[in-house]
């Protein structure tokens, strides 16, 4: 498509024209949908796609952003995330600015959260195309586990560290996929938790008690180290250490409520989790 078709394309299209992401997740989403266009700005830990951080400015953080870089935007709408990012909303709503803060925790409300900015975007037929794929995916993941289990394997104890000090795990969406891909959580009580300062596993030997048969860590942007972690006093004797078990999934992957998490993410549990069934059948 020639320069003058796609300016003729975007001065047709309805929807917010200049969007401002505060997580990486609606940015990924946008582009995937072909809306890139309408990007102004996006936050600094953005990764996914590559080509976002050569293209857009970066002008915000997680709990932080630059405001005034972002007023300078004269953006038409925002979108954040969480109640972490309520400051931020709040003094660009007192500036006059359009924000719209989605708060998604589980597989079905970031699929839902996904509909909504692509309605918003006036690209819903492309939104639907794409989730149904990835939805269709997701319940392949499902039957290929319950083949496994019709064969006598059983799920693996899944231990998921979202950080290591304190640990924290128990991520809704993250035990929704973990289950999904063949695993049981074991800490599925700490996923009714939406706040991580509830989710903080005060007892490092709780986890050992457990017994994980895998171990995965995603430290929000900090290496996974397996072997810091085997060496932790009490778990010598932890399935997962003593099988070698411990594996890491980058946090652009699994930690961002969108896309990733849904494709990428799912992947790599799936991965890991049937790989062990097929070997401990």
């Amino acid at each position: 498509m020639n320069v003058e078709a796609i300016q003729s394309v975007e001065s047709a299209a309805r929807g917010p024209r200049r969007i401002v992401c505060l997580t990486e997740e609606t940015t990924e989403w946008l582009y995937l949908l072909g809306q890139q266009w309408r990007i102004a700005g996006i936050s600094g830990y953005t990764v996914r796609p590559p080509r976002a951080r050569q293209e857009k400015p970066r002008v915000s953080a997680f709990l932080s952003a630059k405001i005034d870089k972002i007023l300078a935007l004269e953006p038409d709408c925002v979108f954040g995330f969480s109640d972490l990012q309520a400051d931020i909303a709040a003094q660009l709503i007192r500036a006059g600015v359009q924000v719209t803060v989605f708060n998604q925790r589980s597989v079905a409300q970031i699929v839902e959260m996904l509909r909504q900015v692509a309605a918003i975007v006036d690209a819903a037929a492309q939104g639907e195309a794409l989730l149904l794929q990835m939805q269709e995916r997701l319940a392949q993941m499902q039957q290929a586990v319950q083949a496994l289990l019709a064969q006598g394997n059983r799920r693996p104890r899944v231990y998921f560290e979202e950080w290591d000090e304190p640990g924290i795990s128990g991520i809704q969406w993250v035990s929704e996929l973990i289950h999904i891909a063949g695993g049981e959580d074991i800490y599925p009580e700490l996923a009714r938790q939406p706040l991580g300062k509830d989710r903080i596993i005060a007892d490092p030997l709780e986890t050992a008690r457990r017994a994980p048969d895998i171990v995965i860590g995603s430290w929000c942007g900090k290496k996974f180290r397996p072997g810091k972690v085997a060496a932790r006093p009490g778990w010598a004797g932890v399935p997962a250490v003593q099988g070698g078990q411990l594996f890491e999934i980058k946090s652009a992957d699994i930690l961002q409520p969108g896309p990733a998490a849904l494709t990428d993410g799912a992947e790599q549990l799936h991965r890991i989790c049937t790989g062990w069934m097929a070997a401990h059948g």
